[in-house]
């Protein structure tokens, strides 16, 4: 039953994000709106909560949302994120800030690698056969 309902929900989700990505503005106003009311939900269920009402309770929360959120790796993704953290190490310039020539130059590299990887790619495939084909003698 469970199987079930997750692959229905998870076609749902793939034709409604594919929708959607042809119109970013009204994708960020759907996603923003829906992330403040799953937030304002999850308040209204902490408040009701006596405990967690009090300063004591609302530093139980965040060390514990705190420790659950660096446990799993999420702290400093969404509140950085890690295509920030990269760029930062690499010394990258932000995207706004290049230049068409190097975007355009950048795209090219990507599109070389793209290639470089197939062409391994097919390699591996064919020692594979090869390997298959000795094996099978």
């Amino acid at each position: 039953m469970f199987k079930l309902i997750y692959k229905f929900f998870d076609k749902l989700e793939d034709r409604v994000r594919g929708s959607l990505s042809h119109s970013p503005v009204l994708y960020s106003l759907i996603g923003g709106v829906s992330l403040v009311l799953f937030w304002q939900g999850i308040s209204v269920v902490a408040s009701s909560v006596p405990f967690l009402n009090t300063p004591a309770g609302g530093m139980v929360l965040i060390f514990v949302s705190v420790s659950i959120l660096l446990m799993t790796g999420l702290f400093v993704s969404f509140f950085i994120g890690d295509t920030i953290i990269i760029s930062g190490i690499n010394k990258e310039r932000k995207m706004v800030d290049k230049e068409e020539a190097e975007l355009v130059a950048e795209f090219k590299m990507m599109n070389e690698m793209e290639k470089k990887v197939e062409e391994i790619d097919d390699i591996v495939k064919e020692l594979q056969a090869e390997i298959h084909h000795q094996h099978d003698k």
